[in-house]
């Protein structure tokens, strides 16, 4: 796997396509490697004519961990966001985004298509907002402004999203422990099989494996707070995509996005929930190549009814 330095760090990075088309950027979301995003995915990003560029944010996958932060606690920055009180983190999501523009400057890309995935929506809605130059538009799914007030993850997550293996030495305990998670986040109208699940989580696993990457990419999110402001100076065109279904960033949190960034285009995806399902990969590129290249048609209402 290649890699660059930006920003000051070491990012593992991995390019598809023509270098001659035009750039895309995928940002992924908390704890999720390059390697995350669907193979049928990335290939028709490709066949649809773009040059695709992935890459690990920092704190995951292959690049540079800050394992000398330590491991923050999240149930003590739980309550001081509660109580408004300012949060110490060992990076927020602002330097992340800065991550993302030292990958297009070292492939040599002036400029380029942005996608980010859940907190890759929120550093990708960062880079619109700070580098409009640099941005040629803006798709964000399944991601927030993080307003505060807006709904937080289904009840029934919470416990879950807080465990931890059962085993944390074994790497099949957190094999299925992955699967689990993945399992309760995903699309109820479009499950994933388990098979699926867990050849993705093997995988990721088996390349990488850094909770306390993960907590400290929570940390980030939580220390960086709202971007209400920054999102109504976005100009690039912009495209949000959210699932009726999504039990971790719910549905409001896309229609509040949406609204905050002029002229934005939402789209709702009924039955969707947080993850991108094989059913639906066709769908959601459509959107994208149409909104990519400015072929978007005029649509009265932002919902999209898909599911049958």
């Amino acid at each position: 796997m290649p890699t660059l330095n930006a920003n000051g760090i070491r990012i593992a990075f991995d390019t598809a396509g023509d270098r001659k088309s035009p750039p895309l950027l995928l940002v992924h979301g908390l704890g999720m490697q390059l390697t995350a995003w669907p193979d049928e995915f990335v290939e028709g990003l490709v066949e649809l004519g773009f040059y695709v560029i992935r890459f690990d944010n920092r704190d995951c996958g292959l690049s540079t961990k800050f394992e000398q932060a330590g491991v923050p606690n999240l149930g003590l920055a739980w309550l001081k966001s509660k109580l408004g009180w300012p949060l110490r983190a060992a990076y927020r999501l602002e330097d992340m985004a800065e991550d993302a523009i030292g990958v297009l400057s070292a492939l040599g890309l002036a400029r380029a298509h942005v996608v980010g995935v859940s907190m890759g929506g929120m550093i990708a809605q960062i880079l619109a907002a700070r580098y409009p130059q640099r941005i040629l538009s803006l798709t964000s799914i399944m991601s927030s402004s993080c307003r505060r007030g807006l709904p937080g993850p289904a009840r029934k997550l919470g416990k879950l999203l807080s465990s931890r293996p059962a085993d944390p030495g074994n790497i099949d305990s957190i094999i299925e422990h992955g699967v689990g998670i993945l399992r309760a986040i995903g699309s109820p109208s479009y499950p994933t099989p388990d098979k699926q699940l867990h050849k993705r989580v093997a995988r990721s696993v088996r390349r990488s494996y850094c909770p306390g990457g993960m907590a400290r990419q929570m940390m980030a999110i939580a220390a960086s707070g709202d971007r209400c402001a920054q999102l109504s100076t976005i100009t690039a065109p912009s495209l949000v995509i959210h699932g009726a279904a999504d039990p971790l960033v719910p549905v409001a949190c896309g229609e509040d996005t949406a609204s905050r960034i002029p002229n934005a285009r939402l789209e709702i995806i009924e039955g969707m929930g947080h993850d991108l399902p094989p059913q639906l990969v066709e769908r959601i590129l459509a959107l994208i190549d149409a909104h990519a290249r400015g072929k978007m048609l005029p649509d009265s209402t932002p919902r999209l009814f898909v599911k049958q």
